[in-house]
């Protein structure tokens, strides 16, 4: 029986099909290679406390619509504006009505993003690199080892920072065989789409001891940062709960509060300042109405 991740990697293989046919995967290396050098995704992360990496998100395979009418750049300058460390913009355009060109157009704002997508191919690392992306997610569960190996490889070729997911004990040991420097585990089963609010915690010890940990899926607020930072993490990936905001930069601000490091006992009242907001227009942010179902 075919799953959720099942049909999501037969779209991406298409359009992967697809954007090989339409231009040489040689000229779209070429051209990537010439753009400018994206900022650092991992060094946003590895900042002291847990870095918010706040998450731009339309819509879901097993909930539809989420926010379908949210204007990417805004949302981004409103988690930039925040504090955000970093920016996840969904590319999958059938299930998460997501773009290139959306990550094309958050990365121009400077923060450093990640392109979130069910990356099987190595012209779609081109093609981030080119929107300017800082970062590309690799999957394990979509991936055979010497795949995950080769794309890992190809990042690296790109000059782009890899965070490489997992969902159990046998995909952590995976990413320790490719040197993972940052590994996130999704607490969401993608074959179903289940949620174990647990699998951070479980898993957390299983990690590659010299990668960043982020926390995936199933932080809504402030006490699910500040129990992720007890379990561990490093960072915190969170999208649902933010697109739903009435106020997105309010509701990623309080986030990224929860991550400041704990002051140490004798520290004074200005031993973690707030961080100063960045210089960003004001731009108008169109949000859904907020909604109870967790992300």
């Amino acid at each position: 029986m075919a799953t959720y991740l099942d049909a999501l990697l037969d779209g991406a293989r298409q359009r992967a099909a697809d954007a090989r046919a339409a231009r040489p995967l040689e000229a779209i290396r070429e051209r990537a290679l010439d753009a400018p050098a994206p900022a650092g995704f991992h060094d946003a992360l590895a900042a002291p406390g847990v870095a918010l990496i706040a998450e731009i998100k339309r819509a879901s395979p097993s909930k539809g619509p989420i926010a379908p009418d949210l204007d990417a750049v805004a949302q981004a300058a409103a988690y930039r504006t925040a504090g955000a460390a970093a920016i996840s913009v969904l590319t999958e355009p059938s299930s998460f009505h997501g773009s290139l060109g959306d990550l094309a157009d958050v990365s121009s704002l400077g923060t450093p993003t990640l392109r979130k997508d069910f990356v099987v191919d190595e012209v779609q690392i081109w093609e981030a690199r080119l929107a300017g992306a800082a970062a590309v997610l690799l999957i394990v569960a979509a991936l055979d080892e010497p795949t995950l190996a080769r794309l890992n490889d190809v990042a690296r070729e790109a000059g782009l920072d890899v965070l490489v997911e997992v969902h159990d004990e046998a995909e952590s040991a995976a990413a320790a065989r490719i040197d993972a420097r940052i590994v996130g585990v999704n607490a969401r089963d993608l074959r179903t789409f289940a949620m174990d609010p647990d699998g951070f915690a479980r898993l957390r010890a299983t990690l590659p001891s010299s990668a960043l940990a982020v926390a995936e899926s199933g932080i809504r607020g402030p006490d699910d940062v500040r129990r992720a930072r007890d379990e561990g993490a490093d960072a915190v990936l969170v999208g649902e709960s933010l697109v739903r905001a009435a106020d997105p930069r309010a509701a990623a601000a309080s986030l990224v509060d929860a991550g400041r490091p704990t002051p140490a006992p004798d520290a004074g009242p200005d031993a973690h300042p707030t961080v100063p907001e960045p210089e960003v227009a004001p731009v108008g942010v169109t949000s859904p109405r907020p909604s109870t179902e967790s992300p």
